[in-house]
């Protein structure tokens, strides 16, 4: 009798009753089938095109759509994401998460590429079962976007039958910087579009190093800016200004160690003068290397 008093209340949950750790179950008694899991992002360069390879485990995503946005925006919160390139071409997965069950992410949030095009994938949400990520590109070009399986997959093929040529994107050596040993800056190599190379080294310097550079060390030191606009080149002068933010933080280098000799590769800028958010620099006229106030260490 004792028993059966014990076991009464349970056996008013019915059907709604689920054991620590189990999974509830659907109305016909069957298990919620998983939500797919990011894994990884891949990308490489075949023929005419970069692919950016998505890997899920847990099967594939029900829905995945692209699409070029104006601007990258955070889900949920709509905030604004710092995305390099000249185009943002928006991916999103539904139902897809990024992370597994104790909140630990399950696919790299930022990543650089030295493709053609295709310079970086930004993660904008991992939220209520939707993932969605911006890749900056070069250039707007057609894209197609397909599924594949064992493993799952989804795959974003993006137009890059260009010619590019390559140039030099300098970034903090953090060792290098550590150990108080130059040089702080070095240089890496990145394809650009030939009739805008200048452009182009900034917006790989913002897209940051690749997974094996960062392996490496290296590191974008941004000083506070989520980009730089321009640069503007006169009578030997690269002008360029920082946009979102402006603070040295008090290090001894700042973003400046890695745009000057960035610039400077070309044969058409002697001097860079960079201007803050609001337009100041420290010499803005006169031949000579300038930054704003606010990357004072």
């Amino acid at each position: 009798m004792n028993l059966l008093r014990r076991l009464a209340p349970l056996a008013l949950l019915g059907p709604f009753l689920v054991a620590a750790g189990g999974t509830m179950p659907s109305a016909t008694g069957a298990a919620a089938p998983p939500v797919p899991t990011l894994t990884g992002i891949r990308a490489a360069h075949h023929g005419n095109v970069d692919r950016i390879v998505f890997d899920f485990r847990g099967g594939l995503p029900s829905s995945h759509r692209a699409r070029y946005v104006d601007r990258l925006v955070a889900d949920g919160s709509g905030k604004p994401v710092r995305i390099a390139g000249r185009a943002i071409l928006s991916v999103r997965f539904e139902p897809a998460d990024a992370h597994d069950a104790s909140g630990t992410p399950t696919a790299p949030r930022r990543l650089a590429f030295a493709l053609p095009n295709a310079m970086t994938a930004v993660r904008s949400g991992d939220f209520e079962g939707v993932t969605s990520y911006g890749i900056g590109l070069a250039r707007r070009t057609p894209f197609r976007v397909f599924t594949l399986q064992n493993p799952a997959r989804v795959v974003v093929d993006i137009r890059a039958g260009f010619r590019t040529v390559p140039r030099k994107v300098f970034f903090l050596d953090r060792d290098n910087f550590d150990n108080n040993q130059q040089p702080f800056f070095v240089a890496r190599s990145r394809p650009v579009l030939p009739g805008s190379p200048a452009r182009g080294v900034l917006d790989r310097l913002f897209a940051g190093p690749l997974r094996s550079e960062r392996a490496d060390g290296l590191r974008l030191l941004r000083s506070g800016a989520t980009g730089l606009t321009g640069p503007s080149i006169t009578d030997g002068v690269a002008r360029v200004r920082m946009t979102g933010g402006c603070s040295s933080g008090g290090s001894t280098v700042t973003l400046a160690g890695e745009v000057f000799p960035s610039l400077k590769q070309f044969a058409s800028v002697d001097w860079v003068k960079i201007y803050g958010p609001r337009g100041h620099t420290e010499t803005p006229h006169g031949h000579s290397d300038s930054i704003p106030a606010c990357l004072e260490p």
